[in-house]
């Protein structure tokens, strides 16, 4: 069986760590990186009713969106609900791990799923990360180039956009002198050598970074290679916040506004005047997504469908975007079933259940 290690390693494949934001607190939460995991349970947030659900599904592992711990912890007395959780799970051996804002940056994260479930098409990052990007440049011997080139490729180096493997090369002359603790692949120790060599030139995202050096280093022949990583600030259009897509046929505004309340279950849509005009292109943002406001409408939006505006920001729609508040909950509640899918095809051997407990705190009279 695998252990509680494999199941993070694999989530962090999807969702790196290093994609959250600032304030946030994604990762394993508590729980030994060792114990052997038969069975998860899924969540949104974890309470005290969740722990006691996973206890009775025996459950070694839960797996939620939002962390059950924000800031630091100096004592852990059970005075809150957040404290009782943490004594129950980790008196019953249970772990608790978090993917949140890294989820919700990445392409087929969060965000995916809600334009999954209103059907939307041609989906894009709504606004894409920058300072996501490295450049590697290396030298390689000419004959050596196709090996070191592919492993680099295989690693997750040379994506752009629709297209991989992309990188570039120029031939030039590198020259070297080994000491007499050397062991040059080529050439010969106290003596400068010059050698017919290829530039090469690729793109990667910063979180792959370890992997692609070990690519690197393992592909390449000399003993001592010669390489520089330099950061960009290029967007990344795989990794940010929000998503954007169209519709396959356009709506009425009333229409969509069924759909969002049908589809996402919410006892109430909080929204701006509607513009009598026809809905086809529509931004979304899982949580709290008030900051995307403008992209949203720079993107030609005509519905920003999010949660958690506060009362004078609806006036920053100024009649260019009709503006959809779902609620928080309603707009994150299937990722759920977007962790179900990645565990369930990459685990098919152990059991994953989805919480039967409704862990939304707003209720609608």
């Amino acid at each position: 069986m695998p252990v509680l290690k494999d199941v993070t390693n694999f989530l962090e494949s999807f969702a790196p760590l290093s994609l959250q934001e600032s304030y946030d607190n994604a990762g394993l939460i508590t729980g030994e990186t060792t114990a052997e995991i038969t069975t998860v349970l899924i969540t949104l947030d974890v309470t005290e009713k969740v722990v006691e659900e996973a206890i009775q599904k025996k459950a070694q592992l839960i797996v939620s969106h939002h962390p059950i711990i924000f800031s630091g912890l100096k004592k852990i007395t059970g005075k809150n609900y957040v404290e009782r959780t943490l004594i129950k799970a980790i008196k019953n051996d249970i772990a608790i791990y978090a993917a949140h804002t890294n989820l919700d940056s990445v392409d087929g994260g969060v965000n995916r799923k809600i334009c999954e479930k209103l059907g939307l098409q041609n989906c894009k990052i709504l606004q894409p990360a920058g300072e996501q990007l490295k450049k590697l440049v290396t030298f390689i011997p000419v004959e050596h180039v196709s090996q070191v080139r592919e492993a680099v490729f295989n690693a997750g180096a040379g994506n752009i956009g629709n297209y991989d493997s992309c990188g570039f090369v120029a031939e030039g002359f590198g020259s070297f002198r080994g000491n007499e603790d050397s062991n040059p692949f080529v050439g010969k120790k106290g003596e400068i050598h010059s050698e017919k060599e290829v530039r090469f030139e690729t793109i990667f995202p910063g979180y792959l970074q370890g992997k692609v050096v070990d690519a690197l280093l393992n592909a390449h022949p000399y003993e001592e290679v010669a390489y520089d990583i330099y950061p960009l600030d290029n967007k990344f259009d795989k990794v940010g916040m929000g998503m954007i897509g169209t519709l396959i046929n356009s709506v009425s505004e009333t229409e969509f506004l069924q759909k969002l309340k049908t589809t996402f279950n919410t006892g109430v849509i909080k929204h701006t005047a509607l513009k009598d005009k026809p809905v086809d292109k529509v931004a979304v943002c899982g949580g709290s997504g008030s900051f995307l406001l403008n992209a949203a409408i720079a993107a030609g939006a005509d519905f920003f469908v999010t949660g958690d505006f506060k009362y004078h920001q609806f006036f920053d729609a100024e009649n260019k975007i009709v503006i959809a508040d779902i609620g928080h909950f309603e707009s994150e509640q299937f990722t759920k079933e977007l962790f179900y899918e990645l565990l369930t095809k990459k685990f098919p051997k152990f059991a994953v259940h989805l919480s039967e407990v409704g862990t939304n705190p707003v209720f609608y009279f």
